[in-house]
């Protein structure tokens, strides 16, 4: 075999040789390759597209506690346009600690701390059914346990006066006893829950400087 064949025989081998690791570098994930970029999660480029605040789009302190086309969504947005500061969920809030404060006041025959709170309608009942239970000898011992429910159910705005009332339903808890002169309980329990539910309407006039809401109207 002559030199120059050998010589092709020998490059040829190396040749070989250095296809070979070329292959099996490409063919690893090491050294500077960039690494794959995962693809996008339809799902989740939509739940972030929900989150977007558009102008102009539904307010969602009002379209997250009624349906945006009903008629409870147009009044919530008429108070809000006489009265830029006010919001559904901070009114929510505080009809919650309201219908604690006079459910309790009630119970007890005490309306004097939450007179502001009340209208003279509402006021006049109260103090009718508390003295016709003091008339019995009748005493009620309640305790609160809480709220298991609060909806908003209806809103009304009066163009003319102003006037904005809204109605919350309510699924109250609480333990009560009724005791008679002689201090013997002649209904409900210490221990069990008394679980009820409450239609209560609240108005106020928008844009004025008393920020309280009155209870109006009771019902289931």
């Amino acid at each position: 075999m002559t030199n120059p064949v050998i010589q092709l025989l020998v490059l040829a081998a190396i040749a070989i040789f250095l296809i070979l690791r070329l292959r099996s570098v490409l063919g690893t994930r090491e050294g500077f390759e960039k690494p794959p970029v995962p693809r996008a999660d339809p799902a989740a480029s939509e739940a972030r597209q929900k989150f977007e605040v558009i102008e102009g789009g539904p307010d969602r302190d009002i379209t997250d506690h009624v349906d945006e086309n009903s008629a409870a969504a147009k009044a919530l947005a008429a108070m809000k346009a006489a009265e830029p500061s006010f919001n559904v969920t901070e009114f929510l809030q505080g009809a919650r600690g309201a219908y604690e404060m006079i459910l309790m006041a009630f119970e007890r025959g005490d309306l004097d701390q939450i007179k502001s709170f009340l209208s003279n309608d509402i006021h006049e009942t109260f103090t009718r059914v508390i003295e016709e239970r003091r008339a019995e000898g009748l005493t009620i011992e309640a305790t609160f346990v809480g709220i298991s429910d609060l909806t908003l159910v209806a809103a009304e705005f009066n163009e003319k006066t102003h006037e904005g009332e809204v109605s919350v339903r309510f699924g109250g808890e609480q333990t009560s006893v009724v005791r008679n002169a002689a201090g013997d309980i002649v209904e409900g329990s210490t221990t069990d829950i008394k679980r009820q539910r409450d239609v209560w309407s609240f108005a106020r006039s928008m844009g004025t400087n008393d920020p309280n809401w009155q209870l109006v109207a009771t019902g289931e």
